[in-house]
């Protein structure tokens, strides 16, 4: 007799916030570590620099029974200078690639939380292979250039295309878009 083995599970449900748990701090940094340490090879055993003092982390947080379960993505955002804000280190988990709302829900929270801010320009250094992502989200590329050995690009949010959300820390819930 053949056995089927049982599919992961996956929720169906995400929720997109402000990490603020010291465990969604950490599971922040460790899918980080994986994604651009482990899978991607850009940097030694760890992508911590001097932004992550400051910046603001945010978690796309899996769910069982509506209650966060573990940070499946992330990125950081900071202000470098009076209403000019960046997003960075945009990750998601290899196993929640396929969710199709994720990276999309980040960037969104992302945006819109600076401009409830006052953030006036939003960038991003955006690898070139996700450049289709932004543009679909109303992106622009501003200029190519290579950082960490791959190429990236200079890219600039169409803020009209996101409205203020001001409680970044309660966030909002995200659907999975298809079957993973």
């Amino acid at each position: 007799m053949d056995l089927i083995a049982p599919t992961p599970y996956r929720s169906a449900d995400y929720i997109i916030r402000f990490a603020t748990e010291s465990w969604e701090i950490e599971g922040c940094r460790a899918l980080r570590r994986q994604v651009f340490c482990r899978e991607q090879g850009l940097f030694g055993d760890d992508d911590r620099d001097a932004l992550d003092d400051f910046a603001i982390s945010l978690v796309a947080l899996s769910t069982i029974a509506g209650e966060p379960d573990a940070v499946v993505g992330t990125v950081r955002i900071h202000q470098a200078e009076s209403g000019v804000w960046w997003g960075s280190r945009l990750a998601v988990a290899a196993s929640h690639r396929r969710i199709g709302t994720l990276g999309p829900s980040l960037i969104k929270l992302a945006v819109s939380s600076a401009a409830a801010r006052g953030c006036v320009c939003f960038h991003a250094q955006v690898q070139s292979q996700n450049e289709l992502l932004f543009r679909r989200m109303n992106w622009r590329n501003l200029s190519q250039m290579e950082l960490h050995g791959m190429p990236h690009l200079l890219m600039q949010a169409d803020l009209a295309h996101y409205p203020p959300i001001a409680d970044g820390q309660t966030g909002f819930h995200a659907q999975a878009r298809r079957a993973a």
